[in-house]
Protein backbone atom coordinates (compact mmCIF):
# COMPACT_ATOMS: atom_id res chain seq x y z
CA UNK A 1 0.00 0.00 0.00
CA UNK A 2 1.28 3.86 -1.13
CA UNK A 3 0.16 5.77 2.13
CA UNK A 4 2.68 8.56 3.01
CA UNK A 5 1.74 8.53 6.57
CA UNK A 6 4.37 11.48 6.91
CA UNK A 7 7.72 9.04 6.00
CA UNK A 8 10.83 10.30 6.61
CA UNK A 9 11.76 9.23 2.43
CA UNK A 10 8.65 11.68 1.52
CA UNK A 11 10.82 14.50 2.87
CA UNK A 12 13.64 13.46 1.12
CA UNK A 13 12.39 12.55 -2.09
CA UNK A 14 10.25 16.09 -1.77
CA UNK A 15 12.83 18.56 -1.24
CA UNK A 16 16.09 16.88 -2.08
CA UNK A 17 17.73 18.72 1.28
CA UNK A 18 21.24 18.30 1.46
CA UNK A 19 23.07 17.92 5.02
CA UNK A 20 22.93 21.05 7.03
CA UNK A 21 21.77 23.59 4.09
CA UNK A 22 20.88 27.14 4.95
CA UNK A 23 17.34 26.87 4.60
CA UNK A 24 16.25 29.40 7.67
CA UNK A 25 13.62 28.32 10.34
CA UNK A 26 10.44 26.89 10.15
CA UNK A 27 6.91 27.91 10.13
CA UNK A 28 3.53 26.57 9.78
CA UNK A 29 -0.08 28.57 8.61
CA UNK A 30 0.39 31.68 10.50
CA UNK A 31 2.30 33.94 12.92
CA UNK A 32 2.59 33.84 16.18
CA UNK A 33 1.42 36.83 18.92
CA UNK A 34 2.47 40.37 17.94
CA UNK A 35 4.99 39.24 15.30
CA UNK A 36 3.06 39.53 11.72
CA UNK A 37 2.73 35.91 9.85
CA UNK A 38 5.86 35.05 8.04
CA UNK A 39 4.21 32.65 4.82
CA UNK A 40 8.00 32.33 3.90
CA UNK A 41 8.11 35.71 2.44
CA UNK A 42 11.78 35.33 2.47
CA UNK A 43 11.85 37.61 5.79
CA UNK A 44 12.51 36.87 9.13
CA UNK A 45 10.86 38.30 12.29
CA UNK A 46 13.18 40.27 14.66
CA UNK A 47 12.99 39.56 18.27
CA UNK A 48 10.54 41.86 20.06
CA UNK A 49 12.82 44.57 22.78
CA UNK A 50 12.47 42.93 26.63
CA UNK A 51 10.21 44.83 28.10
CA UNK A 52 6.97 43.89 29.30
CA UNK A 53 3.74 44.09 26.65
CA UNK A 54 1.76 47.28 27.47
CA UNK A 55 -1.61 46.39 27.83
CA UNK A 56 -2.99 49.48 25.30
CA UNK A 57 -5.57 46.84 23.96
CA UNK A 58 -7.54 45.46 27.02
CA UNK A 59 -10.38 47.86 27.61
CA UNK A 60 -11.12 48.47 23.71
CA UNK A 61 -11.31 45.03 22.42
CA UNK A 62 -11.14 42.42 25.44
CA UNK A 63 -8.47 40.84 24.51
CA UNK A 64 -4.93 40.88 26.91
CA UNK A 65 -1.91 39.57 26.06
CA UNK A 66 -0.16 41.15 28.21
CA UNK A 67 -0.45 39.65 32.01
CA UNK A 68 1.55 36.57 31.31
CA UNK A 69 1.08 35.51 35.60
CA UNK A 70 -3.03 35.16 34.10
CA UNK A 71 -2.07 33.82 30.69
CA UNK A 72 -0.16 31.14 32.35
CA UNK A 73 -1.89 30.57 35.53
CA UNK A 74 -2.99 27.07 34.56
CA UNK A 75 0.13 26.21 33.25
CA UNK A 76 2.43 23.87 36.20
CA UNK A 77 5.73 25.16 36.00
CA UNK A 78 7.37 21.59 34.64
CA UNK A 79 5.25 22.22 31.30
CA UNK A 80 6.01 25.71 31.61
CA UNK A 81 9.80 24.83 31.25
CA UNK A 82 9.17 22.53 28.71
CA UNK A 83 7.80 24.22 26.60
CA UNK A 84 10.05 26.95 26.91
CA UNK A 85 12.76 25.04 26.23
CA UNK A 86 11.32 23.03 22.99
CA UNK A 87 10.43 26.64 21.61
CA UNK A 88 13.36 27.99 21.92
CA UNK A 89 15.40 24.94 20.59
CA UNK A 90 12.57 24.83 17.76
CA UNK A 91 13.33 28.67 16.74
CA UNK A 92 16.99 27.77 15.68
CA UNK A 93 16.94 27.29 11.62
CA UNK A 94 20.11 25.10 11.86
CA UNK A 95 18.77 22.85 14.68
CA UNK A 96 15.59 22.02 12.24
CA UNK A 97 17.85 21.68 9.45
CA UNK A 98 19.97 19.02 11.70
CA UNK A 99 16.72 16.96 12.98
CA UNK A 100 15.39 16.82 9.37
CA UNK A 101 19.20 15.54 8.27
CA UNK A 102 19.09 12.74 10.72
CA UNK A 103 15.16 11.88 10.22
CA UNK A 104 15.78 11.73 6.35
CA UNK A 105 19.32 9.64 6.68
CA UNK A 106 20.25 6.41 7.25
CA UNK A 107 20.94 6.64 10.76
CA UNK A 108 17.13 5.80 10.86
CA UNK A 109 17.77 2.56 9.12
CA UNK A 110 19.56 1.24 12.06
CA UNK A 111 17.30 -0.18 15.02
CA UNK A 112 20.03 1.22 17.67
CA UNK A 113 20.28 4.66 16.54
CA UNK A 114 16.61 4.73 15.49
CA UNK A 115 15.24 4.04 18.71
CA UNK A 116 17.72 6.93 19.93
CA UNK A 117 16.84 9.50 18.01
CA UNK A 118 12.38 8.26 18.12
CA UNK A 119 13.04 8.57 22.23
CA UNK A 120 14.77 11.56 22.30
CA UNK A 121 12.30 13.00 20.16
CA UNK A 122 9.55 11.94 22.00
CA UNK A 123 9.96 13.47 25.21
CA UNK A 124 10.71 16.74 23.58
CA UNK A 125 9.68 17.46 20.00
CA UNK A 126 7.16 15.15 19.80
CA UNK A 127 5.20 15.39 22.96
CA UNK A 128 4.96 18.91 22.62
CA UNK A 129 3.47 19.08 19.20
CA UNK A 130 1.38 16.01 19.12
CA UNK A 131 -1.39 14.68 20.76
CA UNK A 132 -0.80 10.75 21.22
CA UNK A 133 -0.02 7.80 19.11
CA UNK A 134 -3.48 7.15 18.28
CA UNK A 135 -6.97 8.54 18.77
CA UNK A 136 -7.59 7.05 22.29
CA UNK A 137 -4.70 8.58 23.47
CA UNK A 138 -5.19 11.84 21.07
CA UNK A 139 -8.67 11.79 22.99
CA UNK A 140 -7.40 11.16 26.53
CA UNK A 141 -4.31 14.49 25.49
CA UNK A 142 -7.68 16.69 24.46
CA UNK A 143 -9.74 15.51 27.63
CA UNK A 144 -6.70 16.69 29.80
CA UNK A 145 -6.17 20.06 27.78
CA UNK A 146 -9.47 21.11 28.32
CA UNK A 147 -9.81 20.10 31.91
CA UNK A 148 -6.46 22.50 32.67
CA UNK A 149 -7.39 25.13 30.49
CA UNK A 150 -10.25 24.74 28.86
CA UNK A 151 -8.98 25.08 25.31
CA UNK A 152 -10.97 22.74 22.99
CA UNK A 153 -9.15 20.02 21.03
CA UNK A 154 -9.39 19.39 17.22
CA UNK A 155 -8.52 15.64 16.66
CA UNK A 156 -6.11 14.86 13.42
CA UNK A 157 -5.26 11.80 11.94
CA UNK A 158 -1.58 12.66 11.07
CA UNK A 159 -2.14 11.01 7.60
CA UNK A 160 -1.10 13.19 4.53
CA UNK A 161 -1.64 11.52 0.93
CA UNK A 162 -2.51 8.01 -0.70
CA UNK A 163 -1.82 6.97 -3.53
CA UNK A 164 -3.63 3.85 -4.35
CA UNK A 165 -7.44 2.46 -3.22
CA UNK A 166 -5.93 -0.02 -0.62
CA UNK A 167 -4.60 3.01 1.80
CA UNK A 168 -7.55 5.52 1.01
CA UNK A 169 -9.93 2.51 2.71
CA UNK A 170 -7.11 2.60 5.49
CA UNK A 171 -7.27 5.38 5.64
CA UNK A 172 -10.82 6.32 5.76
CA UNK A 173 -11.22 3.97 8.63
CA UNK A 174 -8.87 5.38 10.87
CA UNK A 175 -10.84 8.63 10.03
CA UNK A 176 -13.83 7.11 11.45
CA UNK A 177 -12.10 5.84 14.15
CA UNK A 178 -10.68 9.57 15.12
CA UNK A 179 -14.89 10.59 14.94
CA UNK A 180 -15.22 8.00 17.59
CA UNK A 181 -12.66 8.59 19.85
CA UNK A 182 -14.08 12.63 19.57
CA UNK A 183 -17.45 11.35 20.14
CA UNK A 184 -16.47 9.62 23.39
CA UNK A 185 -15.22 12.90 24.79
CA UNK A 186 -18.09 14.98 25.89
CA UNK A 187 -19.43 17.73 23.56
CA UNK A 188 -17.96 20.75 25.72
CA UNK A 189 -13.97 19.07 25.19
CA UNK A 190 -13.64 19.36 21.32
CA UNK A 191 -15.06 21.38 18.36
CA UNK A 192 -14.60 19.22 15.39
CA UNK A 193 -12.14 16.86 13.76
CA UNK A 194 -10.01 17.50 10.55
CA UNK A 195 -9.70 15.62 7.14
CA UNK A 196 -7.35 15.39 4.24
CA UNK A 197 -9.18 14.46 1.11
CA UNK A 198 -5.47 13.76 -0.18
CA UNK A 199 -5.69 11.01 2.60
CA UNK A 200 -8.83 9.17 0.81
CA UNK A 201 -8.42 10.29 -2.75
CA UNK A 202 -5.03 9.23 -4.87
CA UNK A 203 -2.97 12.39 -6.07
CA UNK A 204 -2.84 11.33 -9.16
CA UNK A 205 -6.93 11.71 -9.60
CA UNK A 206 -7.26 14.75 -7.54
CA UNK A 207 -4.68 15.94 -10.39
CA UNK A 208 -6.76 14.70 -13.23
CA UNK A 209 -10.16 16.23 -11.46
CA UNK A 210 -9.12 19.48 -10.88
CA UNK A 211 -7.31 19.77 -14.52
CA UNK A 212 -11.17 18.91 -15.69
CA UNK A 213 -12.53 21.59 -13.89
CA UNK A 214 -10.14 23.93 -14.75
CA UNK A 215 -11.13 23.19 -18.46
CA UNK A 216 -15.10 23.15 -17.82
CA UNK A 217 -14.32 26.65 -16.51
CA UNK A 218 -12.33 27.56 -19.06
CA UNK A 219 -15.07 26.47 -21.75
CA UNK A 220 -18.35 26.95 -20.93
CA UNK A 221 -19.38 24.52 -23.59
CA UNK A 222 -17.49 21.38 -21.89
CA UNK A 223 -19.50 19.04 -19.96
CA UNK A 224 -18.80 16.64 -16.92
CA UNK A 225 -20.90 13.96 -16.75
CA UNK A 226 -19.28 12.28 -13.55
CA UNK A 227 -19.65 16.06 -12.15
CA UNK A 228 -21.82 16.01 -8.63
CA UNK A 229 -23.55 19.58 -7.39
CA UNK A 230 -21.44 21.42 -5.95
CA UNK A 231 -20.50 25.90 -5.40
CA UNK A 232 -18.57 27.29 -7.64
CA UNK A 233 -14.54 26.56 -6.76
CA UNK A 234 -13.49 29.35 -9.54
CA UNK A 235 -13.37 33.17 -9.72
CA UNK A 236 -12.08 35.37 -12.41
CA UNK A 237 -8.73 36.00 -10.75
CA UNK A 238 -8.10 32.12 -10.10
CA UNK A 239 -5.16 30.63 -11.47
CA UNK A 240 -5.72 28.62 -14.31
CA UNK A 241 -2.45 27.94 -15.81
CA UNK A 242 -2.26 24.53 -14.59
CA UNK A 243 -4.47 23.27 -17.57
CA UNK A 244 -3.31 24.54 -21.10
CA UNK A 245 -4.59 22.07 -23.09
CA UNK A 246 -8.49 20.17 -23.16
CA UNK A 247 -7.56 17.22 -20.76
CA UNK A 248 -8.28 13.75 -21.98
CA UNK A 249 -11.64 12.66 -20.31
CA UNK A 250 -11.41 10.37 -17.25
CA UNK A 251 -10.99 6.94 -18.08
CA UNK A 252 -13.81 4.39 -16.87
CA UNK A 253 -11.41 3.00 -14.09
CA UNK A 254 -10.81 7.19 -13.02
CA UNK A 255 -14.50 7.49 -12.65
CA UNK A 256 -14.78 4.49 -10.77
CA UNK A 257 -12.36 5.26 -8.41
CA UNK A 258 -13.79 9.19 -7.99
CA UNK A 259 -16.95 7.77 -7.14
CA UNK A 260 -14.91 5.29 -4.42
CA UNK A 261 -13.40 8.84 -3.00
CA UNK A 262 -17.01 10.03 -2.85
CA UNK A 263 -18.21 6.89 -0.98
CA UNK A 264 -15.20 7.63 1.57
CA UNK A 265 -15.90 11.13 2.05
CA UNK A 266 -19.45 10.97 2.16
CA UNK A 267 -19.42 8.25 4.64
CA UNK A 268 -16.90 10.12 6.95
CA UNK A 269 -19.17 12.65 6.64
CA UNK A 270 -22.75 10.91 7.66
CA UNK A 271 -20.22 9.14 10.68
CA UNK A 272 -20.13 12.93 11.57
CA UNK A 273 -23.51 14.00 10.85
CA UNK A 274 -24.69 10.59 13.11
CA UNK A 275 -22.13 12.00 16.34
CA UNK A 276 -22.96 15.46 15.81
CA UNK A 277 -19.06 16.35 15.21
CA UNK A 278 -18.30 19.12 13.13
CA UNK A 279 -15.68 18.12 10.16
CA UNK A 280 -13.12 20.57 9.07
CA UNK A 281 -11.82 19.53 5.38
CA UNK A 282 -8.11 21.06 5.23
CA UNK A 283 -6.37 22.78 2.21
CA UNK A 284 -3.50 21.78 -0.24
CA UNK A 285 -2.00 23.74 -3.03
CA UNK A 286 -3.83 25.44 -6.15
CA UNK A 287 -2.40 22.30 -8.27
CA UNK A 288 -4.91 19.81 -5.79
CA UNK A 289 -7.29 22.62 -4.19
CA UNK A 290 -10.48 22.51 -7.35
CA UNK A 291 -10.92 18.98 -6.85
CA UNK A 292 -11.03 19.19 -2.94
CA UNK A 293 -13.03 22.47 -2.81
CA UNK A 294 -15.25 20.44 -5.07
CA UNK A 295 -15.49 17.32 -2.67
CA UNK A 296 -16.07 19.61 0.05
CA UNK A 297 -18.83 21.91 -1.15
CA UNK A 298 -20.80 18.75 -2.81
CA UNK A 299 -20.23 17.00 0.41
CA UNK A 300 -21.83 20.19 2.60
CA UNK A 301 -24.93 19.62 -0.08
CA UNK A 302 -25.58 16.58 1.34
CA UNK A 303 -25.03 17.03 4.50
CA UNK A 304 -25.56 20.21 5.80
CA UNK A 305 -28.76 19.50 6.99
CA UNK A 306 -29.23 21.62 10.36
CA UNK A 307 -30.07 24.96 9.67
CA UNK A 308 -28.15 26.07 12.22
CA UNK A 309 -25.01 24.53 12.91
CA UNK A 310 -23.19 23.07 9.45
CA UNK A 311 -21.29 19.62 9.30
CA UNK A 312 -18.47 20.16 7.23
CA UNK A 313 -16.62 23.34 7.04
CA UNK A 314 -13.93 24.02 3.94
CA UNK A 315 -10.90 25.69 4.31
CA UNK A 316 -10.29 29.49 2.55
CA UNK A 317 -6.38 29.98 2.10
CA UNK A 318 -6.85 34.19 2.57
CA UNK A 319 -2.77 34.38 0.91
CA UNK A 320 -3.89 33.15 -2.55
CA UNK A 321 -5.27 36.28 -4.96
CA UNK A 322 -8.52 34.81 -5.53
CA UNK A 323 -9.73 33.95 -2.00
CA UNK A 324 -11.98 36.75 -1.27
CA UNK A 325 -13.86 36.39 -4.51
CA UNK A 326 -14.42 32.60 -4.18
CA UNK A 327 -15.55 32.92 -1.03
CA UNK A 328 -18.34 35.06 -1.71
CA UNK A 329 -19.50 33.40 -4.79
CA UNK A 330 -19.32 30.42 -2.42
CA UNK A 331 -21.32 32.22 0.00
CA UNK A 332 -23.82 33.38 -2.51
CA UNK A 333 -24.57 30.10 -3.88
CA UNK A 334 -24.67 28.80 -0.05
CA UNK A 335 -27.40 31.12 0.93
CA UNK A 336 -28.92 30.41 -2.88
CA UNK A 337 -29.87 26.66 -2.18
CA UNK A 338 -29.84 27.56 1.71
CA UNK A 339 -27.11 25.67 2.48
CA UNK A 340 -25.43 26.04 5.87
CA UNK A 341 -21.95 26.19 5.40
CA UNK A 342 -19.01 26.15 7.32
CA UNK A 343 -15.64 27.83 6.83
CA UNK A 344 -12.08 27.68 8.08
CA UNK A 345 -9.99 30.71 7.55
CA UNK A 346 -6.56 30.35 7.31
CA UNK A 347 -3.65 32.30 5.97
CA UNK A 348 -2.35 29.47 3.70
CA UNK A 349 0.85 26.98 3.83
CA UNK A 350 2.14 26.47 0.58
CA UNK A 351 4.20 29.74 -0.41
CA UNK A 352 7.41 28.21 -1.62
CA UNK A 353 5.77 25.98 -3.65
CA UNK A 354 3.22 27.99 -5.47
CA UNK A 355 5.82 30.06 -6.59
CA UNK A 356 8.15 27.31 -8.03
CA UNK A 357 5.64 26.08 -9.94
CA UNK A 358 4.22 29.12 -11.40
CA UNK A 359 7.54 30.12 -11.99
CA UNK A 360 8.24 27.60 -13.86
CA UNK A 361 5.33 27.75 -16.40
CA UNK A 362 6.17 31.45 -16.40
CA UNK A 363 3.14 32.31 -14.67
CA UNK A 364 2.55 34.87 -11.92
CA UNK A 365 2.55 33.51 -8.20
CA UNK A 366 -1.13 32.79 -7.05
CA UNK A 367 0.08 34.32 -3.64
CA UNK A 368 -0.21 37.87 -2.56
CA UNK A 369 2.65 40.09 -3.22
CA UNK A 370 3.02 41.27 0.22
CA UNK A 371 2.35 39.98 3.74
CA UNK A 372 0.35 43.06 4.08
CA UNK A 373 -1.87 42.41 1.22
CA UNK A 374 -2.28 38.67 2.76
CA UNK A 375 -3.50 40.24 6.06
CA UNK A 376 -5.82 42.32 4.40
CA UNK A 377 -7.37 39.30 3.02
CA UNK A 378 -7.47 37.66 5.65
CA UNK A 379 -9.06 40.52 7.91
CA UNK A 380 -11.54 41.31 5.41
CA UNK A 381 -13.01 37.47 4.75
CA UNK A 382 -12.50 37.47 8.75
CA UNK A 383 -15.48 39.72 8.69
CA UNK A 384 -17.72 39.29 5.91
CA UNK A 385 -17.63 35.93 7.51
CA UNK A 386 -18.74 36.70 11.32
CA UNK A 387 -21.09 39.61 9.83
CA UNK A 388 -22.78 36.40 8.18
CA UNK A 389 -22.36 34.21 11.41
CA UNK A 390 -24.19 36.82 13.12
CA UNK A 391 -27.03 37.15 11.23
CA UNK A 392 -28.81 34.27 12.52
CA UNK A 393 -27.82 32.32 9.22
CA UNK A 394 -26.56 29.33 9.49
CA UNK A 395 -23.14 29.50 8.43
CA UNK A 396 -20.05 28.66 10.96
CA UNK A 397 -16.45 30.02 11.12
CA UNK A 398 -13.22 29.11 12.16
CA UNK A 399 -10.90 31.30 12.87
CA UNK A 400 -7.06 29.69 12.38
CA UNK A 401 -4.47 32.21 13.06
CA UNK A 402 -1.26 32.50 15.26
CA UNK A 403 -1.88 36.38 14.69
CA UNK A 404 -2.72 38.99 17.42
CA UNK A 405 -3.79 42.03 15.24
CA UNK A 406 -6.28 39.29 13.59
CA UNK A 407 -7.63 38.54 17.05
CA UNK A 408 -8.06 41.69 18.51
CA UNK A 409 -9.66 42.86 15.39
CA UNK A 410 -12.28 39.50 15.67
CA UNK A 411 -12.59 40.37 19.10
CA UNK A 412 -13.50 43.87 18.41
CA UNK A 413 -15.91 42.62 15.74
CA UNK A 414 -17.74 40.62 17.79
CA UNK A 415 -18.49 43.12 20.04
CA UNK A 416 -19.64 45.48 18.08
CA UNK A 417 -22.47 42.94 16.27
CA UNK A 418 -23.14 41.83 19.16
CA UNK A 419 -22.11 38.23 18.63
CA UNK A 420 -22.85 35.49 21.41
CA UNK A 421 -18.93 34.11 21.73
CA UNK A 422 -20.56 30.90 23.12
CA UNK A 423 -22.78 29.42 20.38
CA UNK A 424 -20.42 27.55 18.95
CA UNK A 425 -20.75 29.74 15.19
CA UNK A 426 -17.19 31.24 15.79
CA UNK A 427 -14.24 30.26 17.50
CA UNK A 428 -10.69 30.34 17.48
CA UNK A 429 -8.06 27.63 16.95
CA UNK A 430 -4.25 27.62 17.04
CA UNK A 431 -1.57 24.84 16.22
CA UNK A 432 -0.98 22.51 19.49
CA UNK A 433 2.11 23.92 21.35
CA UNK A 434 2.30 27.13 19.13
CA UNK A 435 0.63 30.25 20.26
CA UNK A 436 -0.59 29.62 23.86
CA UNK A 437 -0.26 33.23 24.65
CA UNK A 438 -3.07 34.06 22.56
CA UNK A 439 -4.98 30.84 22.72
CA UNK A 440 -4.82 31.72 26.61
CA UNK A 441 -5.69 35.42 26.10
CA UNK A 442 -8.54 34.63 23.35
CA UNK A 443 -10.02 32.10 25.73
CA UNK A 444 -9.98 34.48 29.16
CA UNK A 445 -11.59 37.05 26.57
CA UNK A 446 -14.91 34.46 26.52
CA UNK A 447 -14.40 33.40 22.69
CA UNK A 448 -14.37 29.41 22.31
CA UNK A 449 -10.95 28.46 21.08
CA UNK A 450 -9.33 24.81 19.74
CA UNK A 451 -5.54 23.30 19.33
CA UNK A 452 -5.09 21.84 16.49
CA UNK A 453 -4.14 18.42 17.59
CA UNK A 454 -1.93 15.85 15.35
CA UNK A 455 -1.73 12.64 16.46
CA UNK A 456 0.23 9.47 15.17
CA UNK A 457 3.08 7.09 15.84
CA UNK A 458 6.24 9.06 16.53
CA UNK A 459 8.54 8.17 13.33
CA UNK A 460 5.85 8.95 11.26
CA UNK A 461 4.48 12.29 12.91
CA UNK A 462 7.86 13.76 13.21
CA UNK A 463 8.52 14.13 9.86
CA UNK A 464 5.35 15.38 9.44
CA UNK A 465 6.03 18.33 11.91
CA UNK A 466 9.26 18.54 9.74
CA UNK A 467 8.03 18.77 6.80
CA UNK A 468 5.46 21.55 7.72
CA UNK A 469 8.68 23.53 8.93
CA UNK A 470 10.12 23.24 5.22
CA UNK A 471 6.87 24.55 3.73
CA UNK A 472 6.38 27.09 6.28
CA UNK A 473 9.79 28.99 6.72
CA UNK A 474 9.42 31.23 10.11
CA UNK A 475 6.44 30.43 12.38
CA UNK A 476 8.99 29.47 15.14
CA UNK A 477 11.02 32.51 14.45
CA UNK A 478 7.63 34.32 14.84
CA UNK A 479 6.58 32.73 18.28
CA UNK A 480 9.33 34.93 20.36
CA UNK A 481 6.23 37.23 22.30
CA UNK A 482 4.63 33.75 23.28
CA UNK A 483 8.80 32.59 24.67
CA UNK A 484 9.51 35.99 25.96
CA UNK A 485 6.20 35.75 27.83
CA UNK A 486 7.33 32.37 29.05
CA UNK A 487 10.27 33.68 30.40
CA UNK A 488 8.93 36.13 32.25
CA UNK A 489 6.39 33.66 34.04
CA UNK A 490 8.94 31.51 34.68
CA UNK A 491 11.44 34.34 36.11
CA UNK A 492 8.36 35.62 38.40
CA UNK A 493 7.61 32.04 39.74
CA UNK A 494 11.15 32.34 40.54
CA UNK A 495 11.53 34.92 42.52
CA UNK A 496 8.08 34.38 44.14
CA UNK A 497 9.55 31.18 45.20
CA UNK A 498 13.33 32.25 46.79
CA UNK A 499 11.20 35.14 48.17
Amino acid sequence: MATRLLRTNFIRRSYRLPAFSPVGPPTVTASTAVVPEILSFGQQAPEPPLHHPKPTQESHDGLDLSDQARLFSSVPTSDLLRSTAVLHAAAIGPMVDLGTWVMSSKLMDAAVTRGMVLGLVKGTFYDHFCAGEDADAAAERVRSVYEATGLKGMLVYGVEHADDAASCDDNMKQFIRTIEAAKSLPTSHFSSVVVKITAICPISLLKRVSDLLRWEYKSPNFKLSWKLKSFPVFSDSSPLYHTNSEPEPLTAEEERELDAAHGRIQEICRKCQESNVPLLIDAEDTILQPAIDYMAYSSAIMFNADKDRPIVYNTIQAYLRDAGERLHLAVQNAEKENVPMGFKLVRGAYMSSEARLADSLGCKSPVHDTIQDTHSCYNNCMTFLMEKASNGSGFGVVLATHNADSGRLASRKASDLGIDKQNGKIEFAQLYGMSDALSFGLKRAGFNVSKYMPFGPVATAIPYLLRRAYENRGMMATGAHDRQLMRMELKRRLIAGIA
